[in-house]
């Protein structure tokens, strides 16, 4: 397997954790202030980030191109600045969350404006690439 496949993976099992950790945290207490953040957590970083590494595991010749791994920094930066700032901002009511929020989201924007340039490239041009290099 690629190893951005794996990265995408493994980082998709931590915030999967995360998501459950805080369904169980609103399950358990009675509130539900936080269902944006669980709703974030799980689909942004469980399932996406488990699709983007499921994409480049059946795409190994996009996988081994160094746009996806910058993909994958700039894709889980955003997650990692957004992700906590939802949760505070509505676990806690914490407004002041607000512009960090906007921060990552642009970020987590564009790591997927990124991984829209790896789907529609060519990877024919890269095996040509790799093909002329051989020679």
């Amino acid at each position: 397997m690629p190893r951005v496949s794996e990265l995408f993976f493994k980082t998709a099992i931590i915030f999967l954790i995360l998501g459950i950790a805080i369904g169980l945290k609103m399950g358990i207490s009675g509130d539900h202030g936080a269902f944006p953040a669980h709703a974030h957590f799980n689909l942004l970083g469980w399932v996406t980030s488990a699709i983007f590494g499921g994409y480049y595991a059946l795409n190994p010749a996009k996988a081994e191109r160094r746009l996806a791994m910058i993909h994958y920094g700039l894709y889980t930066l955003g997650l990692v600045v957004m992700l906590p700032a939802l949760y505070l901002k509505y676990a806690n009511g914490n407004d002041a969350m607000e512009p960090v929020l906007g921060i990552g989201s642009l970020i987590v924007a564009a790591g997927v404006l990124v991984f829209a340039v790896v789907v529609f490239s060519s990877s024919q041009a890269q095996r040509s690439a790799t093909s002329a290099a051989a020679r």
